[in-house]
């Protein structure tokens, strides 16, 4: 069976050997390729654009022919929609998100006085979205919400380092596949994150004339999952996080959230009790999602990947906490007292002292949690280890605030002098605050303790590298890669990338194809290869340039200074049109290493000239 395209049409179903609808007129095969085989949405509904499964009887150079896709079609109310969901998911290509061709977006013109209909073409994800999943089979575990929550955040990340935000998350637009990975999906809400678009935002939310909606975005609005924020026309991209912790509220719970009640004082929705199988910290994280302001979510997507690997181990402390022989032991541990049994009861009543200080710690009173810890100490030295790793558990809690991570690492390194790794994560974070003597002293700590920790003299050069002071970076790398051996691929690839700014072509090549022979991860074989082909086009080996070039756009799309490098080999060998597409890119996508921008001025320049 085909169906007819035309919306119009009163009887679309037509026999697969017609080439004309019977009723209309239309053509069946639309754009010359594609046959619609069934629809996907209602023929009826209210929307204004219809979405069927088609087959691309022709294929394309990378597809064969028959293979299943999906396509959108729309008349003149969303076309600006679709053409912006075309052109994100033509720039963007990663797992988790459909694909589309190049040529995916075109115009279909109707027979006889019907208008011009707007079609995408876009990769058919096989499975089902998760709102028809929870309708058959009901809530999902927490290791389940866990491991999903992971995939998505990861898609988010992808997402918003190009520089976008989705704008329209919720249970509908995310495929469970039959490998249990997700994808998400409809992309025309999408929205870039430029600086015109932040200086509206700021001016909208100051300015007297907000009524106008002269500062005012495109609102997409998605009952129960759409951030009071984005309702107003000022989406930012922590509303994304808003609507995943709410698609997580009724994954986890299987009960429609316009059934939840609110807490009439801080406006958080209470859904805890109909989720008995989430724990504590989880249900923590998804309420920090879903705060009613995007100042108390999460700061990025790495923060919540972060939590989210830190949960098994808090999910463990908490039901210890909960559980009966532990409020048992606290029952015990008083009546040991009352007994007079004070010397054997000293290391039990200095843990209780530890307990007291998380409960005071964890509701804010931090100088009643240091008064707990210290009484727990003076009783039993050993705790002091605890204590110190319940400080470098907050610190790593609060990564998304620096300034209360750093506080949490000194605290950790003040119990116990000797922690290495308290050292090497308070010298990042005082990083990020750009604060250089900590970050120096932190880390001849970290030395005078383990003078061979490759992980420290990694981040001191990655330290020098961000100051652009190469030549302490080169040997602090040198440092790293002498203690880590096969371990330090990101040394290897950072050196051999300072050889190339030095010039050291021959240096550079040779530690690329070293890192090459030690690592199967193809972030760290794709930085290799862009070093390896920017090597070749200084030695003016442009052959072996472009090939090893080619090759770390196939590992990594997403590397920004290989599309710049490209650019630069592809116009040496003549090739004007493929080095304009890989200038484009070069220009649009993120990057903030100085080379990029170097090259970026060096074009841009030229134009201008």
């Amino acid at each position: 069976m085909s169906y007819c395209i035309n919306p119009w049409c009163k009887q679309r179903h037509n026999q697969d050997s017609l080439e004309l609808c019977e009723y209309c007129g239309t053509p069946l095969l639309i754009n010359g390729q594609f046959r619609l085989l069934k629809p996907l949405r209602p023929l009826d509904s209210d929307t204004s654009t219809e979405v069927f499964e088609v087959v691309d009887v022709h294929g394309t150079w990378t597809e064969e022919a028959g293979t299943h896709k999906i396509l959108s079609s729309t008349d003149s109310k969303l076309i600006e929609l679709m053409q912006r969901e075309a052109d994100i998911l033509q720039v963007i290509s990663i797992p988790g998100i459909p694909r589309v061709d190049i040529d995916g977006y075109f115009t279909h013109q109707l027979s006889g006085d019907f208008p011009q209909l707007h079609c995408l073409i876009l990769e058919k994800i096989p499975g089902d979205n998760l709102a028809d999943f929870i309708e058959l089979n009901g809530r999902i575990s927490q290791s389940l919400a866990i491991d999903w929550l992971r995939q998505l955040v990861k898609i988010l990340d992808k997402l918003h380092s190009f520089g976008f935000f989705h704008r329209d998350i919720k249970p509908s637009n995310i495929i469970v596949k039959p490998d249990n990975n997700l994808a998400l999906i409809d992309f025309g809400a999408v929205r870039e994150v430029t600086n015109t678009y932040m200086a509206k935002l700021s001016r909208g939310f100051s300015s007297t004339s907000e009524a106008s909606g002269i500062y005012n975005t495109t609102v997409v609005r998605t009952a129960c999952f759409t951030p009071m924020e984005q309702l107003n026309g000022k989406a930012v991209p922590q509303s994304d996080f808003y609507a995943l912790g709410r698609t997580f509220v009724y994954l986890v719970t299987g009960i429609s959230l316009a059934d939840f009640p609110t807490n009439p004082e801080t406006g958080q929705l209470l859904w805890r009790d109909k989720a008995p199988q989430i724990d504590q910290p989880f249900a923590d994280l998804v309420d920090e999602m879903i705060a009613p302001f995007p100042g108390q979510r999460p700061r990025n997507t790495q923060l919540i990947l972060q939590y989210l690997e830190r949960i098994p181990f808090q999910t463990k402390l908490n039901r210890v906490i909960k559980s009966k022989p532990f409020k048992f032991g606290a029952i015990t541990l008083s009546l040991l007292v009352i007994s007079g049994i004070y010397q054997l009861s000293l290391p039990w009543i200095a843990k209780r002292f530890v307990v007291q200080g998380i409960k005071a710690e964890q509701s804010g009173h931090l100088l009643a949690a240091q008064n707990n810890f210290q009484s727990a100490v003076k009783l039993s030295p050993k705790i002091k280890y605890t204590v110190s790793s319940f400080y470098f558990e907050q610190a790593s809690r609060n990564q998304e605030r620096p300034q209360s991570a750093r506080k949490f690492y000194e605290l950790a390194v003040q119990y116990n002098p000797k922690d290495t790794d308290a050292y090497n994560n308070l010298a990042l974070v005082c990083q990020q605050l750009q604060d250089s003597a900590c970050v120096i002293n932190s880390y001849e700590k970290l030395f005078g303790l383990k003078s061979n920790s490759w992980t420290g003299h990694l981040g001191l050069g990655n330290f020098y590298d961000d100051l652009g002071k190469y030549d302490l970076a080169e040997k602090q790398y040198i440092e790293a890669i002498k203690f880590g051996g096969d371990s330090a691929v990101d040394a290897i690839t950072n050196l051999s990338r300072l050889k190339n700014i030095n010039g050291r072509y021959d240096e550079a090549a040779k530690l690329s194809w070293q890192a090459l022979s030690i690592t199967k991860d193809p972030g760290s074989q794709a930085a290799s290869y862009k070093n390896l082909g920017w090597a070749r086009l200084k030695q003016q080996d442009y052959g072996e340039a472009i090939k090893y070039l080619k090759k770390a756009k196939e590992l990594d799309s997403n590397r920004t200074d290989t599309y710049c490098l490209l650019a630069q080999v592809q116009e040496a060998l003549g090739d004007t049109n493929s080095a304009r597409l890989s200038w484009e890119v070069c220009l649009i996508t993120q990057s903030n290493l100085p080379e990029v921008q170097g090259w970026r001025q060096q074009v841009i320049q030229r134009l201008w000239d």
